[in-house]
């Protein structure tokens, strides 16, 4: 769960007694570790029934929420932060929210960007801006806080302290208070770990099925969080958390010469990106130490600097290097199992030595590294010579390395080039990397190893200048920037929209959202926050571990005698329909006699807790017998031609003639990896069997509670009208919770039938990722023919979308991409292929976008494909084939690209683009292993469903006696202000306040057969049927309102009342007409256009891939905005998905079919850090749409494509620096463009040096004394 505790806690501080707080993670804190302190929820900071805090307002009212899910945590986070520091810094502010996920912010969950949003809530104390009033807030009054309870404070103060045992079901947990006691304990129990922070044991147990039957938790000794500082360095308890450590370096630093402070500088780098702050307020110095792990940032740092640890047993106390319990690998065993880390002494630095760190990760805040390191030198006083050199690397294998031979080789060397080279080579040769088994690159962590030395050197080069510029000459000027690492600073951000209406009017204005109070006080109800049913059991599915298999036995046993086990689910229980054919091939709920993907869903356990159930789900036992052939990826499909039906093609114009005539031809591929949903609530649904008639209340999370309602009715065998579906709100879905979770819903009703109980099943974040798929896999083939002049004549194109295992949306998706492939462009003649390849991989599904982010993203590479080949800009490129005037699409619907042209124009203009390219031009030529790059990028957003059926739409509206209103409609809440735009378009047409009209929640049993929230449509289509609702009220209503004009709302609705007069009415939209015939090509298969185009700016470090997003500037077309502050959310929020999208977001599979990135551990979405620099968002002015509500346009899919503005300026960056180092080879990048591919692609000599097996690389720059 992502959900915060804040905790208050008494600790003596030395002589001193000091109250801290600080915020944590729930996940990883054991209730026992919570002795003695006091635990403050979100709901305890504020709430609607007592006072909403200050914190929470702001969030709200600063529509810094959406879906909400995550909100909570944001506020603990900033809450602690102002109960630390009323007045914080930008760099404290950062560092609260850093590592939180961006997708989660402004709009939704992967798509939320509310980031920048909850950024200004610091600022908000005292910063006005147009999407809000402060004049309403309260003001931050720290004497109103929570004091620390009394009794706490006098247990902490009188009562003696005593060694806790609390004892489990499983296991015993023991917290000594005294060193001896905890000597004797692990002499007694010396396989038992130690806990401090759980940050390690409990993820162990959990994910990796570790078990401890007794746990020491040694936090409450007072010699393990000792702090001493002494002449020669600081000593540091083993006990103390990160945070705490960060803080005394921090002070050290500034009380200390920096002579001495070399040290605690290159340790406070790297602890200010290891993980977030929540996870450096638990975790402890010591155990970081003490778990070796590769990953550890820290230890490479420590080791290298020559840290002493601080050891003791019964009888014993000793001092070691803390390098020593690296010197032979994993199996080291310095520390015995007796053996207690006490402290850790870290020392200062001296006049010759030199000290620092390094490290590159997927991401740079709250990201496991690939490979980090940490780097001393020390010379002979007065001298280049070297007296002692220390290079650990940690990340490279599985503990942190020293490479011994080289330091020791390279003693009494000097620091030159020569030196240099010798060093690449002998570290390049002693740190032998494995093969990798987890779809990681052996060659760029080869490459990163020797890069952070040649790092290290030009830092130690300049530093010796700085010290005797006489004797040495230091770096050259343009490789200066690179010694500098990239920092997250605070985003700027700029939105701009226009109002025109009377300010009676609530359409059009940023309305706060409707739950946005709820959700910052942690009162907005979720799935798994619905009270426990009376003799309620939990759900854990038992999945699949091979993608093509026969099922030859399936062993129970074993499960069942497990404590609680209620029941095991199976194909067989199934009453009714196990497959549902919505084509010609199933969608299955348990697999039957073969499991066609890793992932697949084979049994199910029920029990009387979660624990119990996934515990036993652990014990079943599946024989398979592998089937023939597997196929994962796409290549595979095409060569077994395994593709799902039909094809589908489009074409226009003579493409084969036009290939004749043109002046040049390019052709390529580009692949496009797929992407996660990462909606922050991951699938849930509880079921209730009413207990007659074969009645269920169906509570679930989806995007189509009709779909769930007919895939439960068909699996039980009972007509449609004995399933309720309930959906309040959804904590994010992005396409992710339409077919899936109807499967998952018709598991946990299977097992509620076969049980008569209720049932509840919430997947953990890596069975979600496991069992759902996301975004599909895309390869694109393209032929273009342009004229010398620039002029795109003819393309020929092929799309390949892996769909995985089941059709599901995957048809749908090809036929979308080939539809929306043009982008802006006119194509004269084209011909378009798109096929579906059937592989065993879960299936993947409907996302954001659906199809037009993969297919868009090949148009654009083709693009600059042909700028680069006649030598123009891309975007001029871009301009001449864009559409100008009335025309038609390749599949023969009109268009007006109007507002086309007037988003580029303004792009152009707002973003100073031809400026700032000169200024890029000019910081390139100043700066060698740092260039920057920019592009700007259109877009034509084609809005519709297909087909008439899928876009009507239906609303309930009732108004009763007292006046209020109550509304509901068919849409689904989660994150993008349905509800609350709904509650507009009715207080419009009815003329009342907002304040009158409650909306509940959405239902079969209110709004039978709903279509899906999907395709930005939600708005459009639900607006018009509460529209059409409320306007039969009024018409109603109108008689009486003409008789009595001074009358009051509450008066007329009395008199219609006592007139007979009904009060509710239905609404209803059939749709738009929407078609498309595709044997002819051709046809209406949307209703209007969005347009829109983004400019964005980075930086790259050619020496390891890495990149800063410096500046994003957005111009959307959308119509008529109904509330610019959602609508705006939802383009920041899309767009940041969108460059998780095409930047980061990667997906690893082994070759079995198993899904290695598995959790926010192994797969990185965007972060605070990710969001630009600067980020301005303006919305076009004067645009209207006569096809929508009010003139509206739905917003919630375009503006994830504009992410590739990012891909396409790290593009031209990188162009730079192939083009500066004489690399004239075509070349291609795929996405994700990771940093990884970035550093290929740069293609420096430390690339050739490992992918080329050179002996050692003969470039560093283009300064002939690095050559």
């Amino acid at each position: 769960m992502y959900w915060l505790f804040l905790l208050t806690i008494a600790l003596h501080w030395t002589a001193m007694q000091m109250k801290i707080h600080y915020s944590a993670n729930a996940c990883l804190l054991p209730i026992c570790s919570l002795y003695g302190a006091a635990v403050t929820t979100v709901e305890g900071v504020g709430s609607t029934k007592t006072r909403v805090h200050p914190v929470q307002e702001r969030l709200a009212k600063c529509h810094g929420s959406q879906c909400g899910f995550c909100t909570p945590g944001m506020v603990m986070s900033i809450y602690t932060l102002l109960r630390n520091h009323p007045e914080p810094t930008s760099e404290q502010m950062i560092a609260a929210l850093a590592g939180k996920y961006c997708h989660f912010l402004i709009c939704s969950t992967h798509a939320c960007t509310e980031n920048s949003w909850v950024l200004l809530v610091f600022f908000l104390f005292k910063v006005s801006t147009r999407l809000f009033s402060t004049d309403e807030f309260q003001p931050l009054d720290p004497t109103q806080e929570l004091i620390f309870p009394p009794e706490l404070m006098r247990m902490a103060e009188n009562q003696p302290k005593r060694t806790l045992f609390f004892h489990g079901e499983r296991m015993t947990w023991i917290s000594p208070v005294s060193l001896d006691e905890l000597l004797d304990l692990k002499a007694t129990y010396p396989k038992a770990p130690l806990l401090v922070g759980n940050t390690s044991v409990g993820p162990e147990m959990k994910f990796r099925g570790m078990f401890h039957p007794i746990v020491i938790a040694p936090a409450r000794i007072p010699d393990l969080n000792m702090v001493k500082c002494t002449d020669d360095g600081l000593t540091l308890g083993a006990a103390c958390s990160l945070s705490l450590v960060k803080d005394i370096l921090t002070n050290a630093m500034a009380e200390f010469p920096e002579e001495k402070t070399k040290v605690f500088s290159a340790v406070l780098q790297q602890l200010r990106t290891l993980g977030g702050e929540q996870i450096r307020n638990i975790a402890s110095l010591g155990g970081n130490i003490v778990s070796r792990k590769s990953t550890s940032d820290l230890n490479p740092i420590l080791a290298a600097s020559n840290c002493m640890l601080n050891l003791a047993s019964r009888g014993r106390k000793r001092q070691i290097p803390l390098s020593d319990i690296f010197a032979d690998g994993v199996g080291n065993n310095t520390i015995t199992p007796e053996e207690i880390l006490v402290s850790v002494h870290v020392p200062h630095s001296r006049k010759g030595e030199y000290v620092s760190a390094f490290r590159q990760a997927p991401r740079r805040e709250n990201a496991l590294p690939v490979t980090n390191a940490g780097m001393r030198v020390i010379f002979e006083e007065g001298t280049d010579t070297i007296k002692d050199l220390s290079i650990f690397y940690g990340g490279a294998v599985s503990t942190t390395v020293c490479a011994k031979q080289t330091c020791r080789t390279l003693i009494g060397r000097h620091w030159n080039k020569q030196m240099l080279d010798e060093a690449c080579r002998l570290v390049f040769k002693e740190i032998a990397l494995p093969g990798s088994d987890n779809g990681e690159t052996v060659d760029y962590k080869k490459t990163l190893i020797v890069s952070f030395f040649y790092r290290f050197f030009l830092e130690v080069s300049q530093s010796l200048k700085t010290m005797d510029p006489c004797h040495y000459p230091g770096i050259p000027m343009e490789y200066r920037s690179v010694l500098q690492d990239f920092k997250t600073k605070m985003p700027q951000s700029i939105q701009i929209y226009q109002l025109s209406q009377s300010p009676q009017d609530p359409v059009g204005r940023p309305i706060m959202h409707q739950s946005g109070i709820k959700h910052a006080t942690g009162e907005a109800v979720y799935i798994d926050d619905l009270p426990s049913v009376d003799g309620e059991l939990f759900l854990a599915v038992v999945t699949s571990s091979r993608a093509h298999a026969k099922i030859v036995s399936i062993d129970t046993s074993e499960a069942l005698k497990g404590p609680g086990v209620f029941d095991i689910i199976t194909a067989h229980d199934v009453p009714a329909t196990n497959e549902f054919y919505y084509s010609d091939d199933p969608e299955i709920i348990f697999a039957r006699n073969k499991v066609i993907c890793v992932g697949q869903i084979v049994c199910a356990v029920v029990a009387d807790s979660d624990d119990h159930a996934k515990q036993a789900a652990a014990k079943v036992k599946i024989e398979y017998e592998v089937l023939e052939p597997v196929i994962l990826t796409i290549e595979e499909a095409i060569q077994h031609n395994s593709f799902f039906a039909p094809k589908r093609k489009l074409e226009q114009g003579n493409v084969d003639r036009a290939f004749e005539t043109v002046d040049n031809i390019i052709e390529g591929e580009i692949r496009i990896g797929g992407q996660e949903h990462f909606y922050m609530e991951t699938q849930s649904v509880l079921v209730v069997p009413k207990g007659e008639d074969n009645e269920m209340d169906v509570y679930v999370s989806t995007q189509h509670p009709a779909i769930i309602q007919e895939m439960v009715a068909a699996s039980l065998g009972v007509p449609a009208n004995r399933i309720m579906c309930h959906v309040k709100r959804v904590g994010g879905a992005f396409g992710g919770k339409l077919l899936k979770a109807g499967l998952l819903a018709s598991v946990a009703a299977v097992a509620a039938n076969k049980t008569s109980r209720a049932v509840r099943l919430i997947l953990s974040r890596g069975d979600d990722m496991l069992i759902t798929g996301g975004r599909h896999p895309f390869i694109g083939k393209y032929k273009v023919g342009f004229m010398n002049d620039g002029r795109i004549r003819a393309v020929d194109a092929k799309y390949y979308i892996n769909a995985g295992c089941t059709p599901d949306e995957s048809v749908l998706v090809a036929e979308v991409s080939l539809l929306k492939m043009d982008n802006a462009y006119k194509i004269p003649n084209l011909r378009c292929w798109a096929y579906a390849c059937k592989t065993n991989l879960p299936s993947n599904t409907a996302f954001r976008g659906f199809g037009f982010p993969q297919s868009a993203l090949v148009t654009e590479t083709w693009i600059t494909g042909v700028a680069d080949k006649i030598g123009l800009s891309p975007e001029k490129i871009r301009e001449i084939n864009m559409y100008k005037e009335n025309e038609q699409t390749h599949f023969k619907q009109k268009l007006d690209p109007q507002n086309l042209i007037r988003c580029w124009n303004e792009c152009m203009e707002k973003s100073a683009y031809y400026s700032r390219k000169t200024a890029v031009n000019e910081f390139n030529k100043q700066n060698y292993w740092k260039k920057k790059g920019i592009a700007i990028v259109p877009m034509k957003f084609p809005f519709g469903l297909g087909t008439r059926y899928l876009s009507q739409a239906a609303a309930l509206v009732h108004i009763y006696t007292d006046g209020s209103v109550l509304l509901t409609h068919g849409g689904i809440e989660m994150g993008q202000g349905i509800h609350t735009k709904m509650i507009q378009v009715a207080s419009r047409e009815l003329n009342i306040p907002m304040s009158c009209i409650h909306f509940c929640e959405t239902s079969t049993t209110t709004v039978p057969n709903a279509c899906a929230s999907v395709g930005s449509a939600g708005t459009d289509v639900n607006g018009m049927a509460v529209k059409d609702a409320c306007q039969t009220l009024l018409k109603r209503l109108q008689p009486i309102i003409n008789k009595n004009p001074k009358g009051t709302w509450n008066d007329w609705i009395k008199e219609a009342f006592e007139q007979s007069v009904s009060l509710s009415a239905t609404g209803y939209f059939r749709g738009y007409n929407e078609n498309m015939d595709w044997e002819k090509g051709e046809g209406q298969p949307f209703t209007y256009f969005l347009y829109g185009a983004a400019c964005s700016e980075v930086e790259i470090n050619c020496l390891t891939g890495d990149h800063k997003n410096l500046r994003t500037d957005i111009v959307m077309d959308i119509g008529c905005s109904i509330n610019p502050a959602v609508d705006i959310g939802q383009i920041e929020g899309a767009f940041v998905q969108g460059i998780g999208l095409y930047t980061m977001e990667e997906l690893k599979y082994s070759p079995e079919g198993v899904l290695y990135t598995r959790g926010p551990d192994q797969y990185k979405i965007p972060a605070v850090c990710d969001i630009p620099e600067q980020f301005s968002v303006s919305l076009l002015s004067s645009s209207q749409n006569p096809y929508a509500i009010y003139a509206s346009k739905g917003i919630g899919e375009a503006g994830l494509f504009l992410g590739c503005s990012v891909f396409f300026a790290l593009r031209d960056a990188v162009t730079r620096v192939r083009n500066e180092r004489g690399l004239k080879k075509t070349f291609t990048l795929n996405s994700p463009l990771t940093a990884e591919q970035i550093w290929a692609n740069c293609a420096d000599d430390f690339a050739e040096m490992v992918i080329g097996n050179r002996a050692s690389p003969s470039l560093f720059g283009p300064d002939p004394s690095y050559h």
